[in-house]
């Protein structure tokens, strides 16, 4: 579960079958690396993908990697995700990254799936986390809810995507006059923020598909984080350390949460306490020990 780690704030996309991109990944600065053998992968080069996943994650065993290490894999009814997690399982994946996930059904499938790989190569028991895109069909966003009560133990957080909702739905934007999102994208957002709360995992945002745009990426990320999420998905190295300076709470917050959580030590039982001529209660305690968490 989330946790029991920091969470991640960066995760980038890397094309499993690009060797001139694998050999960087160690040098991106992200937290996490997501190895596609999706979207960014043509099918004939699907094969070729799996054999150079396999070896970067095989020449990089857990207790060595600089940073974390996932698989995007083919969607659960493509007919490729099985070929795609036998190829890379006994190396050792951090995580797998699901896409187009109807439901938590389809994280059930594939963490059986996880399960019985896991023993036949001797990786311990769900050590193998799963983060799947939660809004890319049509269905998807009816079942958000249900993760909070689905017993997903491998269940790293819940993230989302808008870009092939787009196309499920076949609209020709995803965005509204304003160049933000538009109501419906909106919506799915929001919905899948609050089942990840609801079901105790990270909220992870979706990507900034302008690299170029620094400043755009910096603020909305300084919102989504002020809003809930934990970190974002990126798509070029460039929007990496914005991203995790945005992520990561400043020396204030940190002071600040470390004073609530010692206000609250030093009140034994009480339920609210006081602090610079403010009343505090439960809810701030919480959110300080969320911000000491994120702060590592």
């Amino acid at each position: 579960m989330a946790d029991d780690m920091k969470p991640i704030r960066s995760f980038l996309f890397i094309p499993g079958d690009s060797e001139k991109k694998l050999a960087k990944v160690d040098t991106t600065g992200a937290d996490a690396i997501i190895l596609d053998l999706e979207d960014a992968v043509a099918m004939e080069n699907k094969a070729v993908a799996r054999e150079r996943t396999a070896a970067t994650l095989t020449a990089r065993p857990p207790a060595q990697r600089v940073c974390q290490l996932w698989v995007r894999i083919n969607p659960l009814d493509s007919g490729m995700a099985k070929d795609d997690l036998a190829a890379v399982i006994a190396a050792a994946p951090d995580g797998i990254m699901l896409p187009k996930a109807n439901s938590p059904a389809n994280v059930a499938a594939l963490s059986g799936w996880l399960d019985v790989m896991e023993s036949d190569e001797g990786l311990n028991a769900g050590a193998v986390k799963i983060l799947p895109l939660t809004t890319e069909t049509a269905i998807a966003p009816f079942h958000l809810g249900a993760y909070a009560d689905a017993g997903l133990t491998r269940l790293y957080g819940l993230t989302w995507g808008a870009e092939d909702l787009a196309a499920a739905l076949g609209a020709s934007t995803n965005l509204g006059p304003d160049g933000e999102w538009a109501f419906t994208y909106k919506l799915v957002r929001s919905l899948c923020l609050m089942a990840a709360h609801a079901s105790g995992v990270e909220a992870v945002e979706t990507i900034y598909v302008d690299f170029r745009d620094s400043d755009g990426l910096r603020a909305a990320c300084l919102a989504a984080r002020s809003e809930g999420f934990s970190g974002r998905m990126a798509i070029h190295p460039a929007q990496v350390p914005i991203i995790n300076e945005a992520f990561t709470p400043s020396a204030e917050e940190i002071d600040h949460a470390r004073r609530v959580v010692a206000a609250f030590t030093e009140n034994p039982g009480s339920g609210t306490v006081g602090l610079d001529g403010k009343m505090l209660d439960v809810p701030h305690l919480k959110a300080a020990q969320r911000v000491l968490a994120q702060a590592g």
